[in-house]
């Protein structure tokens, strides 16, 4: 006789199980690349059409910063459809200098690794315990306060190299669009002498064959 109202049984996963789930997790972290570097305004569409000649993109999971007041390039896992295609990614962007969406700098890659994905599966062959650490631990708690006033350091001392950094891309971006203007003045330039047909008139001078179009 079923009792009314009940709750079902919960499922319970066996070892075997969490195994599997954690090898296919496993799977996936290899096809899996790790791209920095990016401009905010990437999207996945984006990726997928900057990939698009190497490799074709499953998934993106972008990375960003939220707890420092600076507009950062942000990182993103973006999964391909095998490891030969990851492979092929890397290569391109490690031996080419390869921008993606405007950033005065090229991206970075590099494989990606589990400790890296938001979500994952337990690994089922290592055991995690978690405990507060109080006051009257005594030694314990003296190297809990000291680990926190080194983050703390640490995180100075980043918030000091991100300022830095993004400093460093501002000039470069200026150079860049100075050095940009300058062609776009030579090839306007040039343009006109073509149009105005200066072009022939310096081709009698000095003696010059010049091609139909011209």
């Amino acid at each position: 006789m079923s009792q009314v109202g009940s709750a079902p049984a919960p499922m319970v996963t066996s070892h075997e199980d969490a195994k599997k789930a954690y090898a296919d997790f496993e799977k996936k972290v290899k096809r899996t690349i790790y791209i920095d570097h990016l401009s905010p305004q990437v999207t996945s569409s984006v990726l997928k059409a900057a990939l698009a000649q190497c490799a074709n993109v499953v998934d993106v999971e972008f990375i960003v910063n939220y707890t420092i007041p600076y507009d950062i390039p942000s990182a993103a896992l973006v999964e391909l459809d095998d490891e030969i295609q990851a492979k092929a990614a890397l290569d391109l962007m490690n031996d080419f200098p390869f921008i993606i969406g405007g950033m005065p700098r090229p991206v970075r890659a590099t494989c990606a690794k589990p400790d890296m994905f938001r979500e994952r599966p337990p690994c089922p062959d290592i055991k995690k315990e978690f405990r507060w650490v109080k006051q009257e631990d005594g030694t314990e708690y003296e190297g809990m306060k000291k680990l926190r006033i080194l983050a703390k350091r640490q995180e100075a001392e980043n918030m000091a190299l991100i300022k830095n950094q993004l400093e460093e891309e501002k000039e470069l971006a200026k150079q860049q669009q100075e050095l940009l203007d300058g062609n776009y003045k030579k090839y306007d330039m040039l343009e006109n002498v073509v149009q105005n047909g200066n072009m022939k008139s310096l081709a009698q001078h000095y003696g010059v064959s010049l091609a139909d179009e011209f």
